[in-house]
């Protein structure tokens, strides 16, 4: 772009954007052209970002500048000076790194155009991992540069959110380090999946990971339509853009503004599927995708986003610290796992409209209901009393048994597994029992929440030869609630203090993580429901098809905004269960809303819930 900068067509393309009421961009300072040489500035691309900033007051739109851009579309780009030295170690080009940023910030500080800084673009791709020290101490000194050249505008790393706690992987970058440096949290998500409803939800889960105390900006995301037909590029964006704002983040900027013709260059050359991720068309016309922004900001405005906050919920998601904590001895393939579980997990209690919150186990918890321990191999020991003296309370926790992935020390470690649960297990040492079925059937042998006696759940199996495996147990202290086709204890209750400790003998939610297309999966959707009314945590709002949920969102003058989400591929029909006397009124007129709603294939209706 800055080698062929063109005012009249970058006009132009800003102009669009802004007048589908998007507010901001990200743009890049490419290094190996802005910075030719250590202790230099190209005067002549500084003066061509001047002017774009210049363009993007002219239309009324912010950007957000991005210092060390050595990673774009496929191919990574090195001044030609930095040799083999550590982006993150090496003292030299650290100074020089802080120069050609506390340069940059130190010019363009003022414009009225520069809304915050990013210090990269993806610098994991670009940089490599390195150890938490490094990277660590890498955001410390670039922010300290931005810094030290007089900006407070808002800045960040622009690293993905790629660390170990959302990803599980150890790549240096770990949120808890960096969130005392930067001003917000920036996820790049581009998710591959086998299964719709994990591709709507991956983003939303993944901001659900990112809550460290600073506002979550989805700072990327977006599909080419080399890879998708542009109106399923529309469905994936309106997914996105609405369970991510009823996870907790609080902006969005797509990649990117438009499409364009590159072939003969790299690395459009070799990706060819780069070119196409616009907002527009080659030629400025709008693709389906912008046009889903543009009503969503509509939206925003409508319910005046900024004074709205998340409903309170009383369900978690309890996320073990074998995820993120490489303790000694541990096998990381189990990481891959966890995170899998629990995406099936949100999206299983998403679907039953609990408005989950993932909580750590190592975190403070906060005041819940209903605790869910999806398919758990391991928490530390002292989380098993802590779950104790949570039910001990009056809350309920719910725990399915998993022997973990992997033949490493295969098997529950959960201490004092008897006593704690009421039950004599039957393991046998190195071996687990497997299950034979494809299918495990739970009887419910009495009434369980809304569940009567008799009520049967199918659940199709998955897994590999570790994990698709049951917990033979025998009753002692525990209730019998369910048992499988075979008279085995499946699902168990052990009364504690106020509340309950829930066993379930095998690893339901794992299985549906291993299988394609496994959403929605039905029969846990309708054990999560009784789950909550067991807990007394029934949400307020709920639906009872298994492929529609809904969410809210609450604005400080206590005004209540409803969401309605179709995972459905077919137009659907649908009656909400909402608090007697409750209404539901448009926001665009007021007029009330008379029941049913329609919806079409994977649509989003947002109405006001008054009472």
């Amino acid at each position: 772009m800055w080698r062929r900068f063109d005012p009249d067509t970058v006009r132009e393309e800003l102009r669009i954007l802004a007048r589908h009421g998007l507010t901001v961009t990200r743009s890049f300072f490419f290094w190996p052209d802005f910075m030719p040489e250590p202790d230099h500035l190209d005067e002549e691309y500084v003066t061509r970002f001047a002017r774009f900033l210049d363009l993007c007051s002219e239309v009324g739109i912010g950007t957000i500048p991005t210092f060390i851009v050595g990673h774009m579309s496929g191919e990574n780009w090195d001044p030609v000076w930095r040799g083999n030295l550590d982006l993150y170690r090496d003292g030299w080009l650290l100074a020089q790194q802080a120069f050609y940023i506390r340069e940059l910030v130190g010019r363009f500080k003022d414009h009225p155009a520069v809304v915050g800084w990013l210090i990269s673009n993806e610098v994991p791709i670009y940089g490599g991992s390195t150890e938490p020290r490094y990277g660590k101490s890498w955001a410390e000194l670039t922010v300290q540069a931005v810094r030290a050249a007089g900006s407070r505008h808002p800045v960040s790393l622009g690293d993905g959110a790629w660390g170990i706690e959302v990803t599980g992987n150890e790549n240096g970058f770990r949120l808890r380090d960096i969130v005392p440096t930067v001003d917000f949290i920036g996820p790049h998500v581009y998710p591959m999946s086998d299964d719709p409803v994990r591709q709507h939800l991956t983003a939303a889960a993944v901001c659900e990971l990112c809550h460290f105390g600073k506002p979550v900006i989805l700072e990327e995301f977006g599909c080419t339509t080399d890879f998708v037909s542009e109106d399923n590029a529309a469905i994936y964006y309106r997914q996105v853009l609405h369970s991510t704002l009823l996870a907790g983040a609080v902006g969005w900027i797509a990649w990117n503004n438009t499409d364009f013709n590159l072939p003969s260059q790299d690395p459009y050359r070799h990706h060819p599927f780069e070119q196409h991720f616009g907002l527009t068309r080659v030629d400025g016309t709008p693709k389906a995708p912008l046009y889903e922004l543009q009503r969503f900001r509509t939206l925003l405005e409508r319910i005046d986003f900024a004074r709205c906050d998340r409903a309170p919920t009383d369900t978690g998601l309890l996320l073990p610290s074998y995820f993120d904590t490489p303790y000694p001895f541990t096998n990381p393939d189990e990481r891959p796992v966890i995170r899998q579980i629990l995406l099936q997990a949100y999206c299983t209690a998403r679907l039953s409209d609990l408005a989950p919150i993932v909580i750590r186990e190592l975190d403070p918890w906060p005041n819940l209901r209903l605790l869910l321990c999806p398919s758990t191999k391991a928490l530390t020991a002292p989380s098993w009393d802590r779950l104790e003296a949570f039910a001990a309370e009056g809350g309920t926790v719910y725990i399915s048994y998993f022997a973990g992935a992997t033949a490493t020390q295969r098997g529950p470690w959960w201490p004092q597994l008897d006593k704690r649960f009421g039950v004599r297990h039957r393991l046998r040492y190195g071996l687990v029992e497997p299950i034979a079925d494809e299918e495990v059937v739970w009887t419910f042998e009495q009434s369980f929440g809304e569940l009567s006696e008799g009520t049967r759940l199918r659940f199709r199996v998955g897994g590999n030869q570790h994990g698709r495996a049951w917990l033979p147990v025998e009753p002692t202290d525990a209730i019998v609630i369910a048992r499988d086709q075979r008279g085995r204890p499946a699902l168990l209750v052990r009364p504690v203090g106020k509340g309950r400790l829930i066993l379930a003998t095998t690893p339901i939610e794992y299985f549906a993580a291993s299988r394609a297309w496994a959403n929605p999966d039905e029969a846990t959707i309708t054990f999560y429901r009784a789950l909550a009314h067991i807990a007394g945590a029934i949400p307020p709002v709920s639906i009872p098809e298994a492929d529609i949920w809904c969410d809210r969102l609450v604005r400080d003058d206590g005004s209540e905004f409803l969401w309605v989400i179709s995972e459905r591929e077919s137009p659907a029909v649908v009656k909400l269960e909402v608090p007697p006397g409750s209404s539901l009124r448009s926001i665009e007129t007021g007029a009330t809303i008379h029941q049913p709603i329609q919806l079409p294939p994977y649509g989003v209706t947002v109405v006001q819930l008054t009472t």
